[in-house]
């Protein structure tokens, strides 16, 4: 293994070891920071990890159009949704 603690490495240096810097984001979860000229600009993750950032972000983003709509009480209650579809 090329370095099971690595969280930045160089661009350059992740081309030379591309799989174990998978097999490290894999390992422990954690993002592998790839940087030019010591600025970050990509990273690898792996894929249950960001799948679960995605769904927490969308949930987040749910719940804050949901809280704008109550805000400007632009909302149909759950009740009445399942009143009117014939579910009560």
């Amino acid at each position: 293994m090329y370095d099971s603690y690595m969280t930045e490495m160089a661009v350059s240096e992740a081309r030379e070891h591309l799989a174990e810097v998978i097999d490290s984001a894999q390992r422990t979860g954690q993002p592998v920071y790839l940087t030019r000229r010591g600025r970050a600009v990509a990273v690898v993750i792996d894929p249950v990890v960001f799948e679960r950032l995605v769904e927490d972000a969308e949930e987040a983003l749910d719940r804050a159009e949901l809280a704008l709509a109550r805000d400007e009480d632009d909302y149909i209650p759950w009740e009445q949704v399942k009143a009117d579809l014939g579910l009560t």
